[in-house]
């Protein structure tokens, strides 16, 4: 009987951790890669992005050194997390350009806003004091409230307002009224939602939703004569407005297209003046703690009046309540102006 010659089996070595290696594991390394590139690139456009905007906005808008009144003259700090920055409009280009609005000024302030940011970044509060309003003015007596920035420039503006509200200005906007002609064009137009219809330079203003280009913008914000109730109207009209502007810029068509992004910084700045604590990395913070806050969060509200007089001299003039100043002054006060608002409007 024949021997059979033995099968000599022959081990292939143990796989390596490359050779386990499967074609869908190559393909995970693949779209890793890929994702890690694409992260890459979003990061270099989003830096990109936020120093082209950044460089836009500093280089552009001027800087208000010297905007506060003496501190002896002012409210006490606050102790909460709550804001008031004051909202200037003019329509006077050059005390921009000239880069002297700390001090006395040739011109007025043409529209005044408070914009309280509580607390709680639950909304945002707009509180219109109308420009010919009687107050007292420090060291120079009664007058109408536009008259400060004549008299002193904004650190007398600033205290006056102050003395309204009865707590501390933060930071100070300025904007040339020229300026909501761009910024307009740069969102693509903005729709208002008009009470009033009326007719100016030759545009047409009907009641309703519309839909206002640049030029039409200018006319919309800055009419007054043609209405019954003069600066009443024209206050309303400017509240109007600055809720469509808020209302296009956070709305997903802008904040999803760096383009219009770009453009809008683009065409605002050159007409802006801020304190300067009012910086790019300042309106970051500030966007990001209002991420939560829609149109619907939005709160107009005027300074309480009693209506039209006649001052000694004979100008007219807006005569603010005193109850209802004292009521606002404590909302402003005590950050509640969400109860106050609700009660009063």
């Amino acid at each position: 009987m024949s021997q059979q010659t033995p099968r000599i089996r022959t081990r292939k070595p143990a796989p390596t951790a490359r050779t386990k290696m499967t074609t869908g594991g190559k393909i995970g390394l693949t779209l890793l890669a890929v994702l890690v590139a694409a992260a890459v690139a979003v990061a270099a456009v989003l830096g990109w992005f936020v120093t082209r905007v950044s460089t836009s906005y500093e280089g552009n808008t001027e800087t208000l050194t010297e905007a506060f009144p003496e501190e002896e003259t002012r409210p006490a700090e606050r102790q909460d997390n709550a804001q008031n920055i004051l909202l200037l409009g003019s329509d006077t280009r050059g005390a921009i350009d000239e880069g002297t609005l700390d001090g006395p000024q040739d011109s007025r302030s043409d529209t005044m806003m408070v914009m309280h940011l509580p607390a709680d970044r639950d909304g945002i509060y707009f509180t219109s004091i109308m420009r010919d309003s009687w107050v007292d003015i420090p060291g120079f007596g009664e007058a109408k409230i536009n008259a400060a920035m004549a008299y002193g420039g904004l650190p007398l503006t600033v205290q006056v307002v102050e003395g309204l509200i009865g707590t501390r200005i933060d930071e100070v906007v300025v904007i040339d009224f020229e300026g909501f002609k761009d910024l307009t064009n740069a969102l693509g137009g903005v729709t208002v939602t008009n009470t009033v219809a009326f007719e100016a330079n030759g545009h047409n203003f009907p009641a309703g939703d519309i839909k206002l280009n640049g030029e039409e913008a200018l006319d919309f914000v800055r009419a007054r004569k043609n209405f019954a109730d003069g600066d009443y109207q024209r206050v309303r009209n400017q509240q109007a407005y600055m809720k469509a502007v808020v209302k296009q810029m956070i709305s997903s068509e802008t904040l999803t297209n760096p383009t219009r992004l770009i453009a809008m910084v683009d065409a605002i700045s050159p007409y802006l003046a801020v304190t300067e604590g009012v910086t790019t990395e300042y309106i970051v913070q500030t966007a990001a703690s209002l991420r939560n806050v829609r149109t619907s969060d939005l709160y107009f509200m005027t300074a309480p009046t009693t209506g039209v007089g006649t001052s000694a001299d004979g100008q007219s003039i807006i005569l603010l309540d005193p109850e209802g100043m004292a009521q606002l002054r404590e909302a402003f006060e005590t950050d509640t102006l969400a109860e106050y608002y609700a009660a009063h409007n």
